[in-house]
């Protein structure tokens, strides 16, 4: 029973920091119907600017936090803006290639910047351990849920009683309507990418406090992915808790079944998650169906 309750606890801490990193697919997709596949560099290169501004310049963690929510909400724009408008009208297939190849251009210039190399954070929470009851959480796992889903109140509570989050709602929900009624398209999607790279980068500093940097960090990303499918592309709700399912899913895989196979099946295990899902509801457990009419 300890076991169980250590490897639940700990697989809800995770699923909570891939929920915040799911937010970054899903806030994108809501608003432009675009998944973006370099989520996760985006998560890269979050925790990448945070070292620079943390590490690198010696600045305290709260301007350095400040410079990674400018910085990603930067990176967000310009995507959009250069990149994925002269996209519009585009076959899926193609915006879906040209994230992939943003994503490996991300890593490509995480390498040229800061290199290959393993990299560290300073401490940024509390070391000791926190316990509850029978349970030991690492310090770093247990803050780093914290701030996670207070980061997705922070963005829920945005989207349902700001006039700005109302705005980017409608245009998610009928774009031509949203124009129709004065509500600037292009202004929303602009500030989609920014809130979605936002909430990766976030979620990037959280991974890198935990285990350290590196630019294959986006790789991460993928395994996302199931949590998004699980969730429903377009439901906030929905990346919460599929990002619970998988991480404690997860978890119990690694705790469970790797010693019995020689290790592995803890990271397959949100793969099948993926799979079965599609097979038995393609729109996720919240996502929105769309029928088409002949």
């Amino acid at each position: 029973m300890d076991i169980f309750l250590q490897l639940l606890v700990s697989g809800i801490a995770v699923g909570g920091i891939y929920a915040l990193i799911a937010l970054g697919f899903v806030l994108i997709y809501k608003a432009t119907s675009i998944i973006n596949f370099a989520t996760g560099e985006f998560m890269m290169i979050g925790a990448y600017i945070f070292y620079s501004a943390a590490v690198l310049a010696g600045w305290p963690p709260v301007p350095a936090f400040l410079v990674v929510l400018g910085g990603a909400a930067l990176l967000g724009m310009v995507v959009e803006f250069a990149i994925l408008r002269h996209m519009l009208g585009q076959p899926t297939i193609s915006i879906v290639m040209v994230t992939i190849g943003l994503s490996s251009i991300l890593t490509g210039l995480a390498e040229i910047i800061w290199s290959s190399d393993f990299k560290s954070f300073p401490p940024l929470f509390p070391r000791a351990p926190i316990i509850i009851g029978e349970v030991v959480i690492r310090s770093n796992l247990f803050w780093g849920f914290v701030v996670a889903m207070a980061v997705v109140v922070v963005f829920a509570l945005f989207f349902k009683y700001s006039k700005f989050g109302v705005a980017m709602r409608a245009t998610a929900g009928d774009q031509l309507a949203s124009y129709s009624m004065g509500i600037d398209v292009r202004v929303m999607f602009s500030v989609a990418w920014a809130f979605g790279a936002v909430a990766a980068a976030l979620g990037g500093l959280i991974i890198g406090n935990i285990g350290g940097i590196q630019p294959n960090l986006g790789h991460i990303g993928l395994k996302i992915f199931p949590v998004v499918i699980l969730g429903g592309l377009d439901s906030i709700g929905g990346a919460v808790l599929g990002g619970f399912i998988v991480g404690v899913v997860e978890n119990f895989a690694g705790g469970y079944l790797d010693p019995y196979v020689g290790g592995g099946v803890k990271d397959v295990a949100p793969f099948v998650i993926l799979v079965l899902i599609l097979l038995v509801r393609p729109y996720g457990l919240f996502g929105r169906e769309e029928i088409e009419r002949l």
